[in-house]
């Protein structure tokens, strides 16, 4: 896929403030720090459409981007920055689930992980909370870059050992790196496959 055009579009903490339509929507969502915005860009190829911060926690809108005019990506807040205070992490947490739950035009919710950690507690248990609630995800690991082919392809292992702990079967699983630019293709091949199939049922 070609990405010939990507504009900013609206941010909000509503979901029904969001964009009206049936455009499909792939939402990024991952811990604070995980290189979401990054990615985003790499993605578009455009350098400065998603902000990025040095300091963790600055999402705090959902953020939609139209691309090509047929569908969207959405940044939405990252979950579990710790030196927020409680009502901040509510009120993000709200502003998370209501979109996750209630957006009908959400058609994958790709979750970032930083591919440098062991398995943490919270990004586990959001994957749990997204398998009982029905929503089609993906893992997409990042910063790849800044570990060695063994040591990557061991941290993958351990959290695929892991996930099959309690699932039947894996969600689909890339590999991304924004500094080289690993990983774009395969993602946006994917994104392309699942517009490819909406468009073929919605036209029967």
């Amino acid at each position: 896929m070609e990405i010939k055009t990507a504009e900013f579009v609206i941010s909000n903490t509503d979901y029904r403030k969001c964009p009206e339509g049936v455009k499909p929507e792939y939402a990024f969502i991952g811990r604070s720090n995980v290189g979401k915005s990054s990615l985003i860009n790499m993605l578009t190829k455009r350098k400065g459409l998603a902000m990025t911060s040095q300091t963790p926690g600055k999402t705090l809108l959902i953020n939609h981007f139209l691309i090509n005019r047929e569908w969207y990506i959405v940044d939405l807040p990252g979950y579990g920055y710790a030196r927020r205070g409680k009502e901040d992490r509510e009120r993000l947490r709200r502003i998370i689930e209501d979109y996750v739950l209630e957006r009908q035009q959400l058609t994958c919710l790709f979750v970032l992980l930083d591919c440098r950690h062991t398995p943490q507690q919270i990004d586990l248990e959001f994957m749990e909370w997204l398998g009982e609630s029905g929503i089609p995800f993906a893992i997409v690991f990042t910063k790849t870059d800044k570990l060695s082919r063994n040591c990557l392809s061991e941290n993958i292992k351990t959290y695929k050992t892991k996930l099959l702990e309690t699932w039947e079967e894996l969600p689909p699983i890339f590999l991304t790196s924004a500094e080289k630019r690993e990983g774009r293709d395969e993602l946006l091949a994917y994104i392309e496959e699942i517009n490819r199939s909406l468009a073929t049922h919605g036209n029967e």
